[in-house]
């Protein structure tokens, strides 16, 4: 059986400050998150893709983990498949260094760069100008990797993209305890599945994954007294948790329904219960939503 595979364009990219690992991949074809990206914190992060091998992923990251440079574990998951001229693979290990390949039979146009801390490559694309600019921008980017790693897609797709147009993308970055209650490696893993703006409904998840579980920033917290206390019993009154005076005054029978709320709707990292503050974005989100 023959099977149909991804024309894709991703990156594998580190962000040595943050210690992250991250990749980034749009495809004309259903899923691609379920396939292509693999990253483990400390080790490194693969792309594999283009009538993908996807024991490439735990492989090479066995590899890497074992002390071998990205080229090196590239090399070498590469020997050991005979499939390798229709491969293309993207490695990046712990230091950054970067390794990507291009099989001879892979549908053109397809290629690869590399460059300080990432690898770029795809296949059946409009042209090499896709990841050129994969790796111009994330080169000349700031910020999160996610972010960096989202606006590279978003510049490859502007750039000509998949020559047979879009239909999934995803975005995995780790980071050591990273995950949720810091119980694993992975920091954010999201995946548009099947849609027709892909890379743009991906940027609106890392948005919200940053809302919901990034802690807010200095300055982004607000003292629930006076003015902003009785925004707040308003919109709990509006929310349908709160039957009390609007007064202004923060008491417990208000900070209990705030609190009810904040669970409700997974604010808690935009919560700050014991120092009685909330973030104005999300009291201006919850405003926004329950204002009759």
């Amino acid at each position: 059986m023959t099977l149909p595979h991804p024309s894709t364009f991703s990156i594998v990219a580190h962000d040595p400050e943050a210690q992250e690992w991250g990749v980034a991949v749009q495809s004309k074809f259903l899923c691609v998150g379920a396939l292509v990206p693999w990253a483990k914190a400390g080790v490194g992060a693969i792309a594999t893709q283009s009538f993908c091998n996807t024991s490439f992923g735990p492989d090479g990251l066995t590899l890497m983990a074992s002390g071998l440079s990205a080229q090196e574990a590239l090399d070498r998951v590469l020997a050991e498949d005979e499939g390798r001229s229709r491969r293309q693979v993207g490695f990046i290990d712990a230091l950054g260094r970067g390794a990507t390949y291009t099989g001879s039979e892979c549908s053109a146009w397809a290629g690869g760069l590399t460059g300080q801390n990432y690898a770029a490559q795809g296949n059946i694309l409009v042209g090499a100008e896709t990841v050129e600019a994969l790796a111009r921008s994330f080169e000349t980017s700031k910020g999160e990797l996610a972010d960096r790693l989202v606006a590279a897609l978003a510049a490859g797709q502007a750039a000509g993209g998949d020559r047979r147009g879009q239909q999934s993308a995803a975005v995995l970055v780790v980071r050591e305890g990273g995950g949720y209650g810091g119980f694993n490696d992975r920091y954010l893993d999201l995946r548009v599945d099947d849609d027709v703006a892909p890379i743009e409904r991906l940027a609106a998840l890392v948005d919200l994954h940053h809302l919901y579980f990034k802690p807010a920033a200095p300055g982004e917290l607000v003292v629930i007294e006076g003015e902003t206390a009785r925004d707040v019993q308003q919109i709990l009154r509006w929310a349908g948790y709160y039957d009390g005076p609007i007064s202004g005054d923060y008491d417990e029978v208000t900070a209990k329904a705030l609190r009810d709320l904040i669970g409700t709707e997974n604010y808690e990292e935009r919560f700050d219960e014991p120092g009685g503050r909330i973030s104005s974005q999300v009291l201006s989100l919850l405003r926004d939503k329950f204002k009759a």
